[in-house]
């Protein structure tokens, strides 16, 4: 069940960082491979909701997450924006799933619209296209009507829509626990085993 593949993930502009740093760390930790992607303003967001400062060169990136959640060398590989050679910017070399979390509602709407101006855009993009994995996590509230008809658009495409929406049926005593729920769910739906929360019945 948790046979190592290629994830891509990518953190947008939307609150919910901690959800993204964590679904990143669990992802790390079940051997994944993981391509990271994220905005400028993505960065402005860790630094304000977490105190991270995520660095702008990829390589930068890399050796501060691998020294952050004390991962080997290789395991993650950071692009950026504008990294059209990238493996993620191609269907002939795509990643087994993606995930954007949390997902801006400006994002989704690019990404339902097809527009790939930046690389995140066009590595969902690719997902669809190739009939692969593609997960959107936005963190918005209310939803206006464009936003839900851009998310029944997408799910049409065969993309999962899991909100960022944690359930409280499992007591949450903190806040993590509440990220936990989230990043399980995510888990679920790409096949890897958790032990985050207990499931239903257990």
């Amino acid at each position: 069940m948790n046979k190592p593949r290629t994830i891509t993930l990518a953190f947008t502009g939307a609150s919910g960082m901690p959800y993204g740093m964590r679904l990143l760390e669990t992802l790390l930790q079940h051997g994944q491979h993981v391509y990271l992607l994220y905005s400028k303003v993505a960065q402005i967001v860790a630094q304000q909701e977490m105190g991270i400062t995520l660095p702008s060169q990829p390589k930068e990136a890399e050796a501060f997450l691998n020294q952050f959640f004390n991962t080997s060398t290789g395991q993650l590989q950071v692009f950026g924006r504008e990294a059209w050679f990238s493996p993620v910017a191609s269907g002939t070399n795509p990643a087994d799933a993606m995930v954007v979390c949390p997902c801006t509602m400006g994002t989704l709407a690019a990404i339902a619209a097809g527009m790939s101006e930046n690389l995140i855009e066009r590595a969902a993009d690719v997902m669809l296209k190739e009939k692969r994995q593609l997960i959107l996590v936005p963190r918005e509230s209310p939803f206006s009507t464009i936003h839900l008809e851009n998310m029944l658009k997408l799910s049409r495409c065969g993309a999962i829509i899991l909100p960022a929406n944690p359930g409280f049926y499992h007591h949450p005593n903190t806040i993590q626990d509440l990220v936990d729920f989230i990043v399980a769910r995510i888990l679920d739906h790409l096949k890897l085993e958790q032990q985050l929360m207990p499931r239903w019945g257990e």
